[in-house]
């Protein structure tokens, strides 16, 4: 899929409506549509890269960034691990077999009480 039509670009673009949480020169995150969770976000890259398996060692910072600001999102969500039954869950779906609905690298944040209803 090119990023001309790409539901997550046209998402970072505005033309198509979110509930944004965050915003930055690289990531753009956003409540998820269809929550499988009482928390569910998704931290996407702002560059279009279509899945995890596309990146390569230049892609390691923007990686590495991505995980801390998943952990801080979910820190700001109210999900953060901070001992005891608290934390969150942190999915990349990667490819049909690995459940990757749109072909946008992105991070799900999943956290709240369990069970939830589906992560599949």
């Amino acid at each position: 899929m090119s990023e001309h039509n790409c539901i997550f670009c046209k998402i970072v673009k505005g033309e198509i409506p979110s509930r944004k949480i965050h915003e930055d020169d690289d990531f753009y995150a956003f409540h998820d549509i269809h929550p499988a969770a009482p928390v569910h976000a998704l931290v996407i890259p702002k560059r279009h890269i279509e899945t995890l398996s596309a990146c390569g060692d230049a892609d390691a910072p923007l990686l590495g960034k991505m995980m801390v600001l998943t952990a801080r999102l979910a820190e700001q969500l109210g999900c953060a691990y901070t001992g005891g039954e608290t934390g969150f869950r942190t999915a990349i779906n990667v490819g049909p077999n690995g459940g990757q609905e749109v072909y946008h690298l992105h991070a799900h944040i999943l956290g709240g009480p369990r069970p939830w209803s589906r992560m599949e």
